[in-house]
Order: C-alpha cells, then structure tokens, then sequence
C-alpha cells in the first residue's frame, strides 16, 4: 500500500500538477484524504517545493453550515481564503477528490446545497486558472464510503485497483504511458480543429441538442500549458477533448447518462431544456433542486462552458463503473458543462474582461458543473460553418481519420 501511495503521489506530482522546483504546492483535501496529502507532501519537498500548504475541508463542518448557518454564511469567502486563493498565482495545485460520504447532504434543503459555494474564492481561482497562471491537477483517493456506494460494499481494495487501472498507473512505466495517450489526444484536437466546426450536435434517447462554438475555439486535450510553458495534466485521468462554446447558442434538450455527484447530494435522471444559450428548464428524479440552487450563484450559470468528447476507447468508461464521481465519469463519456468558460481552449479570448468576454460569447460564472451525456445511443456530429454534419461518434466509436 505505502509503495502504491508513493507511487501514486509521484504521479499526481510530477506528471498531474508538474510542480517546479521553487513553487508551493497547495493541496485542497478532505480529512479521509490525509494520506495521499501526507504522500504529495514528501513527494512535492523531493521535487524541490519550497513549501507545502495543506487545507483540509470537513463536509460534516459544510453541512452544519447549510442545514443551520444563516443565508450569508452559504457564500461566505473569508478574507484569509480569499488570499490563499490570489497566492495560487504561479504556483501548483492539487485537488484531491473522493467523498467519505457521497449523499451526506441529500436530506437537507437542496436549494441551500446548490447555493453552498464560497464565491469569491471560486471566482478567484478560476481566473487564475482560464489565464494559465496555475499548474494544477485534480485526481482521487479511495474511501469505504465511496466505494460503499460504488460497489454495495466497502471495499476499498477494489477502487484502489479501478483507480489505478484509469490512471495508468499500472503500467510499468506510468509517466511514458500518459506521454503516449497524451500525444493520442492532441492528435484528436489536430483533427477537429483542421474541421472549423460551428457547432456540436448531440442526438439520443432525450437527447436533441446543438450547442455553437466560438471561432476562437480550440480543441485541447491530454494537458495543457501554463503561460510559463509548463505541461500539466488538469485532470487524473483524463480521456476527453474539450472546447469552449459560444455562451449564446446551445438549443435543444439534454438527458444526462449518468448520475451526478454534487456537492454531496446525486442528480439522477437529469434532463436539461437549453433555449437561445441559456438553460429554461430543469427535471430529474432526485437532486433538481440542488442543481436549480447552483444555476441561481449567478446570471450567467445557466449558459455553457465547456463541451467535451470521449469514445468508448476511455480507460474509465471500459471498466463499465459508474464512479459517482465526476472527475472519473466525465472522462467515462461526453460532457457539458454549465457556468464558466475554460478560456485555455480560447487563447485569443484569454485575459480580456468579464464584460468582453460575455459579448465575444465566451461564459464567465462563478460556477463551472460538468453533467454526462453521452454513450453507445448518443451520435455526435460536426457542424461546419456551411451547415454541413461531420460525424464525430458513432456507438461510442471515433469516425475521424
């Protein structure tokens, strides 16, 4: 065990948030993930961190708040935080994932749970991240709870190895393994932006929706770079390819494929009603409201910030689980995401004001929530700038050559 965590934290180090010799690291971690921060510590201070700073976020502690604090406190920043967060500023990030108790919050009032975001913090850090100033990476860490609701029963032992298998870590030579499957995904970019699409459409069972795109987009996938020129992996695992869509166009109706872990409450069967850009209508059999109190943060939430693409090829999707975590299920198969564009996928848009941004159409939200909606019954299709379709997916099957 102590040789996999190692192993492990080696990973989401070095390859994962590529620290630099002279950088802070700072990790955002729950109690039940101390650990894998303890492991990044050792690991980060091998690779030259000049500092290590660990905060520990109690989701007991988030729900006393939502259940008995006042409104203010929902979206509470606290000035120390709000600090920490501008202090990101060309340095690493870790994030690690993974729920002692997914539906810890699913009783209480779940406009309060969708509300429940530290505004100023999020805001904050994800301006730092859109203008690549931050080499970060988010990846997971096993416990009986999630594997509880996972597998029916708490074996730990089991994620572990589901973990390991989607992150590569593996194979015997973990590092070159992401090198290659980075480089199959950057060829993949190469191919739809060679396209020009204007627009994606996704079509299934409860599913009719065409989302425009920017002529800014670009398609990013296997890492990015900071503005410094350092590679990192924002995501571990990662199998998708992303873009930035044009705010003001996505039509249609959407039904997620999989369930959504918010915030810890589930959305199951979601289904999304999208009108001129913005999203007009909510439904699904548990969970709607938490997601109607997270599309009220602000006035922009309800409008597109990402669409990405995965083939059944994905490492996670193979496995045939459905984690109950987003940063496993979303690179299981296609995503949207409602809330804040990921302008690294629009360079030229990158750094202009919120204001500019907007009218270029390009989302600017203190929210950015990725749902799943794609699988074997789910076609896309390229839509060109001369209205032509191009398919992109078929049965879960890549069609570009």
């Amino acid at each position: 065990m102590t040789d996999r965590l190692d192993a492990y934290a080696e990973l989401v180090v070095r390859v994962g948030a590529n620290l630099q010799p002279g950088q802070t690291l700072f990790v955002n971690a729950g109690p039940e993930h101390v650990d894998l921060a303890r492991a990044l510590a050792r690991s980060a201070y091998r690779a030259g961190a000049a500092f290590v700073d660990v905060r520990y976020v109690d989701q007991h502690v988030r729900r006393a708040m939502i259940e008995l604090g006042p409104d203010e406190a929902l979206t509470a920043s606290p000035d120390w935080q709000v600090q920490r967060a501008k202090s990101l500023d060309g340095n690493a990030l870790a994030m690690i994932a993974g729920e002692a108790e997914p539906e810890l919050l699913s009783d209480l009032d779940q406009q309060r749970v969708g509300r429940a975001r530290q505004v100023a913090v999020i805001e904050n850090m994800l301006k730092l991240q859109n203008a690549r100033a931050i080499n970060w990476t988010i990846a997971a860490y096993p416990t009986a709870g999630w594997a509880e609701q996972v597998f029916g029963e708490p074996d730990v032992e089991r994620l572990w190895d589901a973990i390991a298998a989607s992150v590569r870590l593996d194979e015997e030579d973990p590092v070159g393994a992401w090198r290659e499957h980075a480089a199959r995904l950057r060829a993949r970019c190469a191919q739809l932006d060679a396209l020009q699409l204007d627009g994606i459409h996704f079509e299934g069972p409860g599913t009719d929706l065409t989302i425009g795109l920017l002529p800014e987009s670009r398609w990013v996938g296997g890492g990015i770079d900071t503005k410094d020129g350092i590679g990192h992996v924002p995501n571990l695992p990662t199998e998708e390819v992303f873009t930035t869509p044009d705010a003001r166009r996505a039509d249609g109706t959407v039904r997620s494929t999989r369930p959504l872990a918010l915030g810890g409450t589930i959305v199951r069967d979601l289904e999304v009603r999208f009108a001129g850009g913005e999203i007009v209508d909510v439904q699904a059999s548990s969970g709607a409201d938490a997601v109607r109190g997270q599309l009220a943060t602000d006035e922009h939430a309800k409008r597109l910030g990402e669409v990405a693409l995965v083939d059944g090829e994905s490492r996670v999707g193979r496995q045939g689980i459905t984690f109950l975590n987003t940063l496993f299920d979303e690179n299981a198969t296609c995503h949207i995401a409602w809330g804040s564009a990921v302008l690294f996928s629009a360079p030229d848009l990158a750094g202009r004001p919120p204001d500019e941004l907007r009218a270029r159409g390009a989302n600017v939200s203190a929210v950015h929530t990725d749902f799943m909606v794609g699988g074997p019954e789910v076609s896309v299709d390229g839509v060109t700038r001369d209205g032509k379709r191009v398919p992109i997916l078929r049965e879960d099957v890549w069609q570009l050559t």
